[in-house]
């Protein structure tokens, strides 16, 4: 258990689907008064500080709070995140009925948030602030950026097995991310993925698969009959996961027409390609 420092502001509301919960800011941040908050729940407050004093994710200080009375006291305060924690692990049945809807409505918010982060990415409070959500969307492009700005760095550090045409085309592209902008990427340096060019030829999951490693192998060496050396390795989505594959550019694009031509056409009749007719 970690201890806030001493300190608060004003008391605000933070409303949740099963009602509202009054706190007072700690450096900015929302935390909840305890000892009203659980007993509103019908929960004992001695033993619920107790068992928050044994939970190494539970965070639990003091801050000068108006009472009832008009009196300011000393009340204990915790964030609203060990709150939530600290309802999670309250065992409905144990309390009396008149306060188990209410809990059971807390638990249920708190599980599908954190179900939607972990399978959506994130969860937004259908009653979120206009500032609340400004600032989750200032929180997204930074992350954005930050993801961006990575992956250039990334790059740069691979070996040199991978073709420093295709490194400097994607570092081209992570950097217009980070900036809004659209990477001018000259066409001959553009990626063809094997993947891409079956794609847009209009062959199904299927029959992508079937072809691949066949129609790779071809295109691999073509290319090295055609320019005296193996084609350098590079990075693509494949079956939508990122795999190591070998790196061409739209310039090679006639070659794999080619291969096209010579050794699946007839296999594919019905298929049309952007780059040549099958």
């Amino acid at each position: 258990m970690s201890i806030l420092p001493h300190e608060s502001t004003e008391v605000v509301k933070l409303d949740l689907s099963a009602g509202s919960l009054h706190t007072t800011l700690v450096d900015g941040q929302p935390h909840i008064v305890l000892k009203p908050a659980v007993e509103e729940l019908g929960l004992d407050y001695s033993t619920q500080v107790r068992k928050l004093k044994g939970r190494s994710w539970a965070v639990m200080g003091s801050a000068p709070t108006t009472g009832s009375d008009g009196k300011t006291y000393d009340m204990t305060v915790v964030p609203v995140r060990t709150f939530l924690m600290l309802l999670a692990t309250v065992n409905e049945n144990r309390i009396a009925y008149l306060h188990r809807k209410t809990l059971v409505a807390f638990q249920n918010e708190t599980a599908d948030a954190i179900e939607a982060y972990w399978t959506r990415g994130g969860a937004i409070n259908e009653r979120a602030t206009d500032e609340q959500l400004d600032a989750l969307q200032q929180q997204i492009e930074e992350r954005r950026i930050r993801r961006a700005l990575g992956l250039v760095q990334l790059i740069a550090a691979m070996d040199d097995t991978v073709d420093p045409k295709w490194k400097r085309s994607r570092q081209l592209h992570h950097y217009a991310e980070a900036t809004g902008e659209v990477a001018e990427i000259a066409p001959e340096d553009r990626a063809l993925l094997v993947e891409t060019y079956l794609k847009d030829a209009g062959l199904s999951k299927d029959e992508r698969r079937s072809v691949r490693s066949s129609f790779g192998r071809r295109i691999s060496l073509a290319y090295e009959m055609q320019h005296g050396e193996k084609p350098k390795d590079s990075f693509g989505l494949v079956d939508g996961r990122e795999r190591q594959v070998k790196s061409y550019t739209e310039a090679d694009r006639p070659l794999f027409d080619k291969v096209w031509r010579e050794f699946y056409a007839d296999r594919y009749p019905a298929q049309q390609f952007l780059g040549g007719a099958a």
